[in-house]
């Protein structure tokens, strides 16, 4: 009975993290969340500051600093700075060459180190980010500074599409279930996470978080707390190259899962204070839970292998597992897509459970990072 229970309860979360809890919220934001209602800014287009972070960098900077140049905001409201986070090669000339406002040449530090240096330095009213690989339409920033319009906008985050993935990774799959996620989120709460491609925020709202963190998962709650909405604009749209293989996704992945817990209870992302029921349920439910998941894939088929003599479905349950298993496994080596998206959602689950033993084994988590480029 016990086992039976411990079953069903690791099962049920599971399918409510991926399925259950999307279906919730499309629910909730339909009966209580805001509608789509399109920016409506007012009055002179606010100064902008974008901020591109940069480690050996010279194969992209160039184009970067151009894209940027392009973006549809008034060049006089426009002023770009790169950080250079202790870089080798000659991304600092580069940037200068092709046209960036400021190039900070700082001493490795990490990537949120550089960022927060950079805004102290910066003159915008709001703070734009992107990495030296995402490249924004012409429109972005347009969309995406619209949104602090809303005066109860603290930080907002666009959409990025990814190219390539020919070596068989799923990732452009993930990302549109999750940006499907977000768009609910902001109409109900706001959201629990950003990405480093393409987000802003309101000067006043900008913290300095410790140089262990990272903006896209720390920035969303901790400025919630702070009174703060965080919000997702996906008609603001970056387009960046991801990782070609799923064993570069497990690499990026398991890096990013190395400070997860530390976010989680040490930095207070788990803690409820400050928190509406709205956003508590989005953090317990899309992060909590969805880092839950490869321990209650491991008890649940344990429990279920202990079970296979109580009845057939049990047999069922222990089948479909072993068929997700099984075509994990095809899926390393045919390039079938259900075989691709079972082995793509194996190898990320994996990832979160050994970016845990990484922090266990390292006893901290490390600032350094490796430039975008030869990680996507």
């Amino acid at each position: 009975m016990v086992l039976e229970i411990v079953f069903w309860a690791a099962a049920g979360l599971i399918v409510y993290a991926h399925l259950g809890y999307p279906l919730l919220l499309w629910l909730m934001a339909a009966l209580f969340g805001e509608g789509e209602v399109s920016p409506d800014p007012q009055g002179e287009l606010p100064s902008v500051t974008l901020i591109i972070p940069a480690y050996d960098e010279e194969e992209v900077i160039e184009r970067k600093v151009a894209n940027a140049r392009a973006l549809d905001h008034p060049p006089d409201h426009l002023e770009i700075v790169v950080a250079s986070d202790g870089s080798s090669d000659r991304t600092a000339e580069l940037a200068r060459a092709a046209g960036a406002d400021r190039v900070l040449e700082l001493p490795r530090g990490g990537k949120v180190a550089a960022l927060n240096q950079a805004v102290m330095e910066a003159s915008g009213a709001i703070l734009a980010f992107s990495d030296a690989n995402s490249y924004w339409h012409p429109d972005a920033l347009r969309r995406l500074v619209d949104r602090f319009a809303d005066s109860r906008v603290g930080y907002a985050c666009g959409q990025v599409r990814f190219e390539g993935g020919e070596g068989g990774n799923q990732e452009g799959i993930y990302w549109r279930y999750e940006m499907a996620v977000r768009s609910m989120e902001t109409r109900l709460a706001g959201i629990t996470a950003g990405n480093g491609a393409i987000y802003a925020v309101r000067r006043e709202a900008y913290i300095d978080l410790d140089p262990s963190r990272g903006q896209d998962i720390g920035f969303p709650f901790e400025l919630t707390k702070r009174g703060w909405r965080a919000v997702y604009e996906p008609t603001a749209v970056a387009e960046e190259k991801m990782a070609p293989t799923v064993e570069g996704e497990f690499r990026r992945k398991r890096r990013m899962m190395w400070g997860l817990w530390d976010v989680m209870l040490k930095w207070g992302m788990l803690d409820p204070r400050g928190y509406g029921p709205g956003y508590a349920l989005e953090i317990y439910s899309h992060r909590l839970l969805r880092y839950l998941t490869p321990w209650l894939h491991l008890i649940a088929l344990a429990a279920n292998a202990t079970l296979l003599g109580d009845g057939w479905v049990y047999v069922l349950t222990m089948g479909v597992q072993g068929a997700v298993l099984l075509a994990a496994l095809l899926g390393r080596f045919i390039p079938a897509l259900p075989f691709r998206i079972a082995y793509y959602y194996v190898t990320v689950t994996a990832s979160i459970a050994v970016g845990l033993w990484d922090r266990l084994r390292a006893g901290s988590v490390p600032i350094g990072w490796e430039k975008v480029e030869g990680t996507r």
